[in-house]
């Protein structure tokens, strides 16, 4: 059984060694494996790095991409180069503890087709991250039919029939963490605590977790699309409300002031409208995204990798 353990990379070169030294105390003499760095368009030493030492190492392979194509894709261009039994996927900040790999071998062999982590807590996440981080997940859960476990991470195992699987899967925008759940295969769950942050920082910022966020949700529900619908419902019901009050006041003598309930009404209503664009056009800039057909990663340089 050969193990491939694949770790999309970007300006991580201040940790990838000691990654590699970890890995290596896990999987040397008990497991035949290849190890896979992904460099995802790093602007540091990552890649340097890779190749030195792949020099050293013929089990360890690495992939560069020519730009940054982002996290989801560099993990796919991993999967695509990897040969083992059994896929495992974990971050290069250090932060996905290799120590926890023979746990997830141990359930896969158990007879689980997939086994995901669920980090319980993070060291040194700020509290900002924390209860973005949760909201994230409640508001997912309320909108998508494939619910996810807070605390999802892209730590995971797959046994080659499921990798195959979700390999094949036709999506350009990728939100792997919902297509895995979405295939229905037998899943097992693992918990552990993320350790402290060693070097570098994180990558997802407050704007790549709200794009993150986004994508999740364009990609596993349509309930966004009802909002126009109710906002043009309420926005009637208001007008017709309105239109009944400005009449009886009208059959009674008084007059309406004019301004304030005109700038208000159409405030309102210009507000709604673009709002209601605004959800439909995300679905329309996804349905566009998905008919260009592109790559959804280009490989610079392989290493290794014949």
């Amino acid at each position: 059984m050969k193990i491939s353990v694949v770790l999309p990379c970007y300006n991580e070169e201040g940790n990838i060694k000691l990654l590699y030294s970890e890995l290596r105390s896990v999987l040397t003499d008990k497991y035949e494996y290849e190890i896979i760095f992904v460099d995802d368009g790093s602007v540091d030493g990552t890649l340097s790095t890779i190749k030195e030492i792949a020099m050293d190492d013929r089990k360890v392979k690495g992939i560069s991409l020519s730009r940054n194509f982002g996290h989801q894709s560099a993990i796919i261009a991993g999967m695509n180069s990897a040969s083992g039994d059994y896929i495992i996927t974990m971050d290069a900040d250090m932060q996905h503890p290799p120590t926890l790999i023979p746990t997830l071998i141990n359930k896969a062999n158990e007879g689980y087709d997939i086994v995901l982590t669920i980090r319980k807590s993070t060291v040194d996440a700020k509290f900002i991250k924390r209860i973005t981080s949760h909201l994230f997940y409640r508001f997912f859960n309320y909108l998508s039919d494939i619910p996810l476990k807070e605390g999802s991470a892209d730590f995971r195992l797959m046994t080659r029939n499921a990798a195959n699987v979700f390999l094949g899967l036709p999506e350009k925008v990728r939100f792997n963490r919902g297509l895995i759940n979405w295939m229905g295969f037998k899943t097992a769950f693992v918990e552990y605590h993320s350790p402290r942050r060693i070097s570098g920082k994180s990558k997802y910022t407050f704007i790549r977790m709200i794009k993150f966020a986004i994508a999740g949700i364009l990609s596993f529900s349509s309930k966004p699309l009802k909002i126009p619908f109710i906002l043009g419902l309420l926005s009637f019901i208001f007008g017709l409300g309105y239109s009944i009050y400005v009449l009886v006041q009208f059959i009674n003598g008084m007059t309406i002031p004019g301004w304030a309930s005109t700038i208000i009404l159409i405030l309102m209503l210009g507000g709604a409208q673009m709002l209601s664009l605004g959800i439909v056009g995300l679905y329309i800039a996804r349905i566009f995204e998905e008919t260009k057909q592109r790559p959804i990663y280009i490989i610079k340089e392989r290493i290794n990798i014949e």
